[in-house]
C-alpha cells in the first residue's frame, strides 16, 4: 500500500503510530497514514512557533512573502492532476469535480499573493497636537488549520493563503478521513521555498491530535471547517490558551423557487446544489422550498434529473455521481432517510442502499410537506433532498429562516424586486441568485447562527490573520514635564 508522511520543519517523517485509509469506491485499505500525537503535534506547534519569530520568515517582506505565494500557485496547478486523483482515490469524489476544483484552488493562491502586499495599516488624526499616531498590521501569530476531507485542497487555501499573506505560520490538520491530497500538498509547499517551520501538515484523530493542538498555549488562531459539535470543543478548547476562532460549519441551506422561475433552469441548479459531491458539500441545498403551483411539476423535472445521473467508480470520467466518503456516513443517512419516512416523507426517488462494494447511496428526494421529519432540519451531508411548499412570500421566508444554520441560499425567480428583498430578509451569508454554488476568491464565504463566524476569502479573511499594533510618537522637542511639580 502506499504510505504517506507528515512534514513538519521542512521534513517529511513516518510518526510513531500510522492506521489505514480505506478506498470509498471499494471499502478496501488502499494506503497507511501517519497518526500524530503529542510528540508529533508539540513538534510541529513549536517548529511554526520558531520559524514566526525567528530565522527568514519574520524578515521577509510582504512582497516576498507574495512572490513565494505565486510560486505555491504555479506549482498547485502544475501538479493539479496528481492532487486529484489522490482526492478522489481516498475520498470518493469523482474525478471530474476533484480535477476542476483543484485547478481552480491556484487561483486563491494567486489572489493571496498579491494580497499579501496590500493589507495597510493606517494614520490616526489624534487629538493631541503633539503626537504621531498610527496603526501596523502584524500576523495574528501560529495558526492551527483544521480542515475536513471533503473539499479540503480549497478549503485549506481560504486559510493557508490568507494566513500566510498576513506573516503567519501554520499547522494544518488534515482530517483522519482522506487525508492522502493535502499531505501530499506539502510537498508543494517544500518545492515553493517556504522556510522551514513555516506550514507544518500533520493527520490525526480529535482526542489525541485536534484537541491537543487546538489548546496549544502556542496557537493564537483556530481556522476550523467541520461540524457544529465538533466546534463546540475547538471553542472550549480555546479558552485554554484564548485563541482566537474562525468557524466554518455547514448549514442546512434553503433553494427557493418561485412559480416565475425558469424551471428547467432551477432544476440543473438543485441537482448540482444537493447532488454534486454526492452532497457532500457545506453549501449543499438540501431543503427546496418551492412555490405549491409548481411543485408536481418541478419534482418531476428533478426525479428524471436525479434518476438519470450516472452512478459508478469516481475515477472515470464518465461517471456524475461517486460513494460517500464513509460507511458510518451512510449509515447516518440511511437513518434518517428512514425515520423521515416513517414519519410520512414521500420517497420521490432513491432511499435504497445498492448491493456491491463501496459506500454508494442513491440520488434522493423526499417530500417532507406538511410533517415534521428529521431530514428538513438535519444537516446529512448526503444526496438527500427534503422538500417543503409555500404559498406566499411570507411563507417562503418564513420556511427559508427555519433553522439554526444560515451558512447560504438559493432564490430562484424573475421578478428583480423580490429577488432584492428575499437578499436581504434571508439569514444567510450567501445568497446565491438565479445560481448556486459560484464561488471566488474575491468574495467571502461564511455564514450567520450555528453556521459558525468569520469569513474565509476575500480581503476580510486576511484581515482576521492580523493583529493592529498601535505606535504613538511625541513629535515634541521640548521635555516631558515633571507630573508632580505644580504650576
Amino acid at each position: 500500500m502506499d504510505r504517506f508522511q507528515h512534514y513538519i520543519d521542512g521534513a517529511f517523517e513516518d510518526a510513531a503510530h500510522s492506521f489505514e485509509s480505506l478506498d470509498p469506491a471499494t471499502g478496501k485499505a488502499w494506503a497507511v497514514m501517519p497518526e500524530a500525537r503529542e510528540a508529533e503535534v508539540e513538534r510541529a506547534v513549536a517548529a511554526a512557533h520558531r520559524a514566526l519569530h525567528e530565522g527568514p520568515w519574520p524578515q521577509m517582506t510582504a512582497s516576498a512573502r507574495g512572490k513565494l505565494l505565486y510560486r505555491l500557485a504555479d506549482l498547485v496547478a502544475e501538479h493539479a492532476g496528481r492532487l486529484a486523483e489522490l482526492e478522489t482515490r481516498d475520498t470518493g469524489k469523482i474525478i471530474r469535480e476533484t480535477s476542476a476544483q483543484i485547478a481552480y484552488v491556484a487561483e486563491y493562491y494567486r489572489y493571496y499573493a498579491g494580497l499579501a502586499d496590500k493589507i495597510e495599516g493606517s494614520f490616526l488624526p489624534i487629538d493631541k497636537p503633539d503626537m504621531d499616531v498610527w496603526l501596523r498590521r502584524e500576523p495574528i501569530g501560529v495558526v492551527a488549520a483544521i480542515v475536513p476531507w471533503n473539499s479540503q485542497l480549497f478549503l485549506a487555501a481560504v486559510k493557508i493563503g490568507p494566513a500566510l499573506a498576513a506573516g503567519c505560520t501554520l499547522v494544518v490538520k488534515a482530517s483522519e478521513d482522506g487525508p492522502a491530497p493535502l499531505l501530499e500538498f506539502a510537498r508543494l509547499i517544500e518545492k515553493a521555498g517556504f522556510p522551514a517551520g513555516v506550514v507544518n501538515v500533520l493527520t490525526g484523530f480529535g482526542p489525541t491530535c485536534g484537541s491537543l493542538l487546538t489548546r496549544h498555549r502556542d496557537i493564537a488562531h483556530v481556522a476550523f471547517t467541520g461540524g457544529p459539535e465538533t466546534a463546540r470543543h475547538v471553542v472550549r478548547n480555546s479558552a485554554e490558551n484564548l485563541a482566537s476562532t474562525s468557524l466554518e460549519l455547514g448549514g442546512k441551506s434553503p433553494f427557493v423557487v418561485f412559480a416565475d422561475a425558469d424551471l428547467e433552469s432551477a432544476a440543473n441548479a438543485q441537482v448540482a446544489g444537493i447532488f454534486a459531491a454526492s452532497g457532500q458539500s457545506c453549501v449543499a441545498g438540501s431543503r427546496l422550498i418551492v412555490e405549491a403551483s409548481v411543485k408536481d411539476r418541478f419534482l418531476s423535472i428533478l426525479k428524471d434529473k436525479a434518476e438519470a445521473i450516472r452512478i459508478g467508480s469516481p475515477q472515470d470520467r464518465e461517471t456524475e455521481m461517486g460513494p460517500l466518503c464513509t460507511e458510518r456516513q451512510r449509515r447516518h443517512i440511511e437513518s434518517i432517510v428512514e425515520q423521515s419516512v416513517a414519519a410520512g416523507a414521500r420517497l420521490v426517488t432513491g432511499g435504497s442502499t445498492p448491493s456491491g462494494s463501496g459506500y454508494f447511496y442513491p440520488p434522493t428526494i423526499l417530500d417532507c410537506t406538511k410533517i415534521v421529519a428529521e431530514s428538513v432540519r438535519q444537516e446529512l451531508f448526503g444526496p438527500v433532498l427534503s422538500v417543503l411548499e409555500f404559498h406566499d412570500e411570507e411563507e417562503a421566508v418564513r420556511l427559508a429562516n427555519d433553522t439554526p444554520f444560515g451558512l447560504a441560499c438559493g432564490v430562484f425567480t424573475q421578478n428583480l424586486t423580490r429577488a432584492h428583498r428575499l437578499s436581504k430578509r434571508i439569514r444567510a451569508g450567501i445568497v446565491w441568485i438565479n445560481t448556486y454554488r459560484a464561488v471566488s476568491p474575491i468574495a467571502p464565504f461564511g455564514g450567520y447562527g450555528q453556521s459558525g463566524h468569520g469569513r474565509e476569502g476575500g480581503l476580510a479573511a486576511a484581515l482576521d490573520f492580523t493583529k493592529t499594533k498601535t505606535v504613538w510618537l511625541r513629535t515634541s522637542d521640548e521635555p516631558i514635564p515633571d507630573p508632580f511639580v505644580m504650576r
